[in-house]
């Protein structure tokens, strides 16, 4: 089986996609064994010598903050943190996120920064190595105070409560826990508030997201790549000089991409026509390079949150210091996932374009991409669908991190919105898959008008690996199971 130790080593989101692509098994490093029991002694050695109000700790929560606690209500105090909290509703949150978030707060707790107990850690992780996963719904969070709802839902299964997935069933979780051995943790002072207020709803949906674009942006370029050859488009703006002149790196590797999936084709090297292409194939270096940087940046900003302490109050026991202050706000994450959402609606809106042209009866390619259009529609409606789908994204674009709706009686009153900017961001990768797919169909139906001529080794690997999946239209068949096959094509390699 293999193992992998959670550290104070940088967690890259690359390790992540490795983590979950292999199944590897989670166990905490000695250091981070140590962290988090030095962090917990020494909590319990303040709260014992201390009589001042600590906020979360012996206080209540949001803008009951000056209410003191006292000693013999803090377990329950944390208890009850997570059961009133855990108020997600909408659709439940995919098993693979889920998972993604166990990792997440696993990474966060190991600090030593939170002062939960070593159990607490050791039990997220018994959840994670058993396929245990809390049933997590999507809707709750305000993406400020932490990921207060979904969090809580995600932690009602420590405590023998809630439900979970387990074995494709979702089941009570005391009965789970029961199968197990496992007793229902008691909670310490502090720890409802650890496991509640941070990032790990809005960070493990952003970090499936760039996982996913990453492995789609290349896609992008190969299927651009098909599309310009069956369109019988120009190589000349795909040239090293003219892109690297502007020096935008996403530009100068989309291009050279671009001239190394197409080298070694008849069709690109064949005389033309025509003296330029249109924007959609001329201009695939500027948009889908600037999609590029976009991520590039999106996930340097993930990568930074994925390896910090979220929740508050932070400990920090060799200075003797408890903050109260913000970091389980969700702005640094916010903002740049509404942006991730705004560069993939533009990789998608471009591909419609494309797909437009290529029915367009120009060029040599009949309208519709079939032999006898007119008693055939061929490919007209794959484009409508494809084009109602870019609008849904489009208005997905709002950045829900424009907006703020105070909460807990004005003491939380500048909210992100982070965790709708995250759940909307997964629907516009998905978006944009499907897209490309219909792309992609488009791109392979209009190579094959071409014959005998071919396109290069590169692009004719995947138009054979395509065809493997989806066959050619001579004539109208129906469409949508088409449609499915290729978005399932590209879904292969999702991360």
């Amino acid at each position: 089986m293999i193992n992998h130790e959670i550290s104070a080593q940088w967690l890259t989101i690359e390790k992540v996609g490795e983590i979950l692509r292999t199944g590897a098994h989670l166990s905490l490093s000695e250091d981070a064994r140590h962290r988090i029991t030095a962090c917990r002694e020494y909590l319990d050695h303040k709260i014992e010598s201390h009589t001042e109000p600590v906020y979360g700790i012996n206080t209540g929560f949001g803008s009951l903050c000056n209410i003191s606690i006292n000693k013999d209500d803090l377990s329950q105090l944390q208890k009850n943190l997570v059961m009133s909290h855990a108020c997600g509703l909408g659709d439940r949150v995919s098993p693979m996120v889920v998972k993604l978030m166990l990792l997440l707060k696993i990474q966060s707790l190991s600090y030593g920064n939170s002062g939960v107990q070593l159990v607490t850690v050791e039990r997220l992780i018994d959840f994670y190595n058993n396929d245990v996963l809390p049933v997590v719904y999507s809707q709750g969070s305000l993406g400020a105070s932490g990921d207060l709802a979904p969090l809580a839902n995600l932690s009602l299964p420590l405590l023998g409560l809630g439900d979970v997935l387990f074995e494709g069933e979702i089941r009570p979780a005391a009965e789970v826990l029961s199968r197990f051995g496992w007793e229902p943790v008691v909670l310490g002072s502090k720890e409802g508030l650890a496991l509640l207020n941070g990032t790990q709803f809005m960070s493990a949906h952003g970090v499936w997201a760039i996982l996913q674009t990453r492995r789609l942006v290349e896609k992008a370029d190969e299927i651009a790549a098909m599309s310009l050859d069956a369109f019988d488009g120009r190589i000349e703006p795909f040239g090293p000089q003219v892109n690297e002149v502007r020096n935008h790196r996403g530009q100068i590797d989309v291009a050279a991409h671009m001239r190394l999936l197409l080298e070694g084709s008849q069709l690109i090297a064949r005389h033309k026509e025509h003296v330029q292409d249109c924007y959609s194939f001329r201009c695939i270096p500027q948009v889908h390079g600037a999609v590029r940087d976009t991520l590039t940046y999106v996930g340097s900003v993930l990568e930074k949150e994925i390896n910090s302490p979220t929740d508050n109050p932070t400990i920090f026991p060799e200075d003797d210091i408890i903050v109260s202050a913000g970091n389980f706000h969700g702005e640094p994450i916010a903002m740049p996932m509404d942006f991730l959402a705004v560069a993939l609606t533009e990789l998608s809106s471009i591909s419609e374009r494309r797909i437009y042209k290529l029915i367009s009866g120009t060029r040599g390619l009949p309208s519709f991409l079939v032999a006898r259009p007119g008693l055939n529609s061929g490919f007209m409606i794959p484009q409508y669908a494809a084009a109602s789908v870019v609008n849904q994204s489009k208005g997905l674009c709002w950045p829900t991190s424009c907006d703020s709706i105070p909460s807990s009686q004005g003491q939380e009153d500048h909210v992100s919105m982070g965790a709708n900017a995250a759940t909307k961001l997964l629907r516009v990768v998905d978006n944009t898959r499907r897209v490309l797919a219909i792309e992609l169909m488009n791109a392979a139906q209009a190579l094959e008008f071409r014959r005998p001529a071919h396109s290069s080794p590169a692009i004719e690997a995947l138009f054979a690996d395509y065809r493997d999946e989806v066959p050619f239209v001579d004539v109208d068949t129906v469409m949508y199971p088409l449609i499915d096959k290729s978005i399932k094509f590209l879904e292969k390699c999702l991360y």
